[in-house]
């Protein structure tokens, strides 16, 4: 890790909050080598309103870090391929697969469930797609509302875990301007089947913190 890399290490770490192992270390590396090929390491992190002319976003490296280490890419079988499991808080539906993916089987067809297996291939496709998919959805959501790369980010992550980025009324605080009254709104959304999840109380803190550095 070089050191104008270390100030985004060192706020992934803290987002996550626990060491990085040293394959996650490496695999931030590539991502930022290929993010931002012949630029400075921060160079993504430059702070960049939305404006009329440019309505489309994409996540950046602390947000795809964040989306991982709380997806987890769970549930790995002997042979390296990854099975899907019931929603933590429904014992059932939604399953979910890989790094967090949901509904459609893009690989089987039909739909998500007991039973469906990919590839680890498979998996970073459809992360890579759904990503992008989210990241449209967020950009379209926020419209031309002032945003730092920091909290488009913490928009994605929040609406590739929810879903509800078009309802949430942080995103209406967001458009409005009052960052610190969105920033709060994110703790709001830690409960899965009416019961509060510490899993998702971590996500959303994290988020938080994302989106206001």
């Amino acid at each position: 890790m070089s050191d104008t890399r270390r100030p985004l290490f060192d706020l992934i770490r803290h987002l996550i909050g626990r060491p990085f192992r040293q394959s996650e270390v490496d695999a931030l590396d590539d991502l930022l080598d290929s993010a931002n090929p012949g630029r400075g390491a921060l160079a993504q992190d430059t702070v960049t309103p939305v404006t009329p002319s440019r309505t489309a976003r994409e996540i950046g490296p602390a947000g795809i870090a964040l989306v991982k280490a709380y997806e987890g890419c769970a549930k790995r079988r002997g042979d390296g391929t990854l099975e899907a499991y019931p929603d933590p808080g429904t014992g059932g539906e939604p399953w979910t697969i890989g790094w967090g993916a949901t509904g459609r089987d893009h690989v089987h067809g039909g739909r998500i469930g007991r039973g469906t297996v990919w590839t680890q291939g498979q998996c970073d496709a459809r992360l890579e797609s759904d990503l992008a998919r989210y990241a449209a959805d967020v950009a379209d959501a926020i419209g031309n509302a002032s945003t730092r790369q920091t909290q488009f980010d913490a928009l994605v992550s929040f609406h590739y875990n929810t879903g509800a980025i078009r309802s949430a009324t942080l995103t209406k605080l967001h458009r409005a301007g009052d960052h610190e009254a969105a920033a709060r709104e994110f703790a709001r959304w830690r409960f899965a089947g009416g019961r509060e999840m510490r899993g998702l109380a971590r996500r959303r803190a994290a988020e938080a913190a994302l989106y206001r550095s």
